[in-house]
């Protein structure tokens, strides 16, 4: 792995914690603060987080990546949809691991950070090779 990889998927893996923190927070006021409905709260901090993560990574990850034609439009729906997907990987990997391994039931910190890398890499995948591909 060189190191210029390495570099982009630190700092990709960077603007997902600041992701996981916008989107926790929102959802912590929204739904502990404020009263909203847990599963509203989740929907609405998702769509923060994500609009977030897109800015950084355009801004910082992938600043000399011109993205999709159709300008920023069109980059924001393929960057939602790639981590549309990779939520539900990480989502699909983390109930796959809790159904098959019962132990893993009483430390579910496991299988959610399993289903976060597989996610994460999924995510950068579709950012590199798709979002934000160079011309």
């Amino acid at each position: 792995m060189s190191k210029a990889l390495i570099k982009k998927l630190l700092a990709f893996g960077c603007v997902g914690a600041v992701g996981f923190m916008v989107d926790a927070g929102v959802l912590s006021l929204l739904a502990q603060k404020l009263g909203v409905n847990v599963y509203l709260a989740r929907v609405i901090s998702f769509l923060i987080a994500v609009f977030v993560t897109w800015v950084l990574n355009r801004t910082w990850v992938f600043r000399s990546a011109e993205g999709q034609t159709g300008g920023k439009r069109r980059e924001y729906a393929s960057y939602f949809a790639v981590q549309s997907v990779g939520a539900l990987l990480n989502l699909g990997v983390f109930a796959a691991l809790v159904a098959s391994h019962a132990a893993l039931r009483a430390y579910p910190v496991v299988p959610l950070a399993a289903g976060s890398v597989v996610g994460m890499f999924f995510n950068y995948a579709g950012a590199h090779f798709w979002v934000f591909k160079k011309r």
